[in-house]
């Protein structure tokens, strides 16, 4: 979308305000912003006190070396505890936790009590294999309970967890594997996408082949598809067996505040993916705060679902340490939207009576192509409140959201955030706020947020530049894993004293946000950030292939589609199947997600006299746009090269 595009549409579009009944009832209402506003510090405080405490901290923000933050640092607490333990001691033990679907149909309802139970052994089940708290254990697991399971024994017990998502190569996991330097591997025998077992246990051994891997002395194994697998022998042990002979109880030990629950990997302009390292007390404080408040929450009668993986943050924040510490009831579902049919979720919705509904742009877009007839042969009365999460939102599939699958009944919700911030950050409140299509609108109580111009000042109203926070908070990364000075130049370099989220933004007539997407060398592909960099490194393994520029180009479905331009090695032909073969060996490397859509081999790619490929031009090219200014190229001949053998030269599924 234009900027002069976007300027039309802020200016007329229509606002929603919120129903007359949840405006009454909601659980935060204008008087948050004015406490906030009044006693930032204050504030989030109040919000801690939401959790339950070994030491109740006497310390809230600790800034005196930014941008490296300490929040409620004198507090000690189990985060397990909180999300499990604590609701069964009130009385709540019979509550519903997750009602898990699998993709084949099979489904499960856990309660509280039961949750507790399968943590206490799997906490008991670490400890055998000789986990004490600070030590990383990886995971690497399809969407079924045990995941989260692992999750929660992980933070009973103080060891940081690195979540890998489940499509990821072998490659990745074992960089992961190395970088955070785990020793102890949860996986499974596989999952089940798209009507078939997925294998997963095959990727492990492959990864632990590799030398920074190969340091993992235990492989713990899910059985969930039943598909024979390769097996060793003295390292890889079954769960289940694991777990038949564990006790049922296991006394959770409190923890500094700060003390690390997980890291996270999220790709960055270099190849190398950052460690995003997230500690403990302020972490779920935010994000316990923001799942209230955001999505409204009534846990006695309340179902949400938010649609993510837990391979990523929104599934960190908001499938398993936000719902759970707020004592919710939510839906785990394993499988794809359109398997068996393109109904599935709503028939999801209508069977668990879903109340509440987190999830990508993506999606929503790809329901818009199946047609408005899918979701109206279901039940959706039970939705009060739709959420959506990843990247920006376009107004058109917004309002298809409110109308198809909210009944043109319920509030939008469209929240702004980063693996890096760990908690919504921008977002309407659905009984305070007036919705605009297409706007994250607002920083939440709390949180500071503003546009900036390149030499960082607050631009004003109607004008863009690039997003920025300019006061910690409490779910903020505290750095990244084996490298401070990284996580300095990443976030805090560019603008002076502000964090530099990546991405640009405007601001309406209004003050409200309007994300605009990410202005560095990561692409935002379904949800998903993809480096560069990573591609090109992955197109240039190939045994053919010199050299690789990959752009990311604005795609409707998947909000950017990953464009590749290679130069062939002396000897190799541009011949049929090539670039078939070059997408399966990215997909390999990296995982299906990073599979290009298009690549088009080239004879050059347009450089400057210093040697930078100037990906703008490709960009241009990949978009269908006019090139802009190509005076700095060494030879400015090869762009018009490229755009003739543009036609007919791409592929794509």
């Amino acid at each position: 979308m234009s900027n002069e595009s976007l300027a039309n549409l802020m200016t007329e579009t229509r606002r929603f305000a919120p129903p007359a009944e949840m405006a009454a009832d909601a659980n935060i209402t204008a008087a948050a912003y004015e406490a906030a506003a009044a006693d930032r510090l204050g504030f989030w405080a109040e919000q801690a006190r939401r959790l339950s405490w070994e030491t109740e901290p006497t310390e809230t923000l600790d800034w005196s070396n930014p941008p490296f933050a300490t929040w409620f640092a004198d507090g000690r607490l189990n985060v397990a505890y909180n999300c499990v333990d604590r609701h069964v001691e009130a009385g709540n033990g019979d509550r519903v936790a997750i009602h898990f679907e699998g993709e084949p149909g099979d489904s499960r309802s856990i309660t509280y009590a039961e949750l507790q139970r399968e943590v206490s052994r799997a906490a008991h089940a670490l400890t055998e294999f000789g986990v004490t708290a600070g030590d990383r254990v990886a995971i690497y697991m399809p969407m079924i309970p045990e995941t989260v399971v692992a999750m929660l024994a992980c933070a009973r017990v103080g060891a940081p967890h690195s979540v890998v998502f489940g499509a990821f190569s072998a490659d990745a996991l074992a960089t992961r594997i190395e970088d955070a330097d785990a020793r102890v591997l949860i996986t499974a025998d596989g999952g089940y996408r798209r009507g078939a077992p997925s294998a997963l246990k095959p990727a492990v051994d492959e990864a632990l082949t590799r030398p920074g891997a190969a340091r993992v002395r235990t492989v713990l194994v899910v059985r969930r598809t039943g598909q024979d697998i390769p097996w060793t022998e003295g390292r890889d042990v079954w769960w289940h067996e694991v777990m038949e002979r564990q006790p049922a109880e296991h006394t959770p030990e409190a923890f500094d505040a700060e003390h690390p629950l997980f890291i996270l990997y999220t790709s960055g302009t270099t190849g190398k993916p950052k460690g995003i390292l997230h500690t403990s007390g302020g972490y779920l404080t935010q994000v316990a705060f923001t799942h209230h408040a955001v999505f409204d929450l009534k846990p006695e009668s309340d179902v949400f679902w938010c649609t993510a993986d837990v391979g990523w943050v929104t599934g960190h924040s908001y499938i398993v340490y936000g719902p759970l510490a707020n004592g919710a009831t939510e839906v785990l579902y394993e499988g794809t939207p359109n398997t068996p049919h393109n109904g599935r979720w709503w028939e999801v919705v209508q069977k668990y009576g879903v109340t509440l509904l987190y999830t990508a742009p993506t999606a929503i877009r790809t329901c818009m192509k199946w047609g408005d007839d899918i979701p109206a042969g279901f039940d959706l009365s039970s939705l009060r409140l739709l959420g959506s999460v990843g990247e920006p939102i376009n107004p058109e599939a917004w309002i298809w959201y409110r109308k198809h699958i909210g009944g043109d009944r319920t509030p939008v919700v469209d929240t702004w955030w980063q693996t890096e911030t760990g908690g919504i950050m921008i977002s309407p409140l659905p009984g305070v706020t007036s919705a605009k299509p297409g706007a994250a609108q607002v920083p939440l109580p709390g949180v500071s947020a503003t546009v900036v111009d390149d030499n960082g000042a607050e631009v004003p109203n109607g004008s863009g530049g690039y997003l920025t926070l300019t006061e910690p908070w409490p779910s903020m990364l505290r750095t990244i894993w084996g490298d401070d000075q990284r996580y300095l130049d990443t976030y805090w370099a560019r603008f002076q004293g502000k964090y530099f989220a990546g991405d640009g933004a405007k601001k309406d007539a209004d003050g409200d946000i309007w994300l605009l997407g990410r202005v560095d060398d990561v692409m935002l592909v379904s949800g998903h950030n993809i480096s560069t960099t990573e591609v090109e490194s992955a197109l240039v393994s190939h045994p053919k292939i010199a050299e690789a520029a990959v752009v990311g180009a604005t795609d409707p479905q998947t909000t950017q589609a990953i464009c590749a331009f290679v130069i062939l090695r002396g000897g190799a032909a541009e011949e049929a199947g090539l670039v078939d073969e070059l997408r399966a060996h990215v997909a390999k490397e990296l995982g299906p997600i990073a599979k290009p859509k298009r690549i088009l081999p080239v004879d050059e790619l347009p450089k400057t006299r210093s040697g930078k490929i100037m990906r703008r031009l490709l960009r241009d090219v990949a978009e269908n746009r006019a090139l802009g200014d190509v005076t700095t190229l060494t030879d400015s001949t090869v762009m018009d090269l490229i755009q003739q053998k543009l036609p007919g030269a791409a592929s794509e599924d």
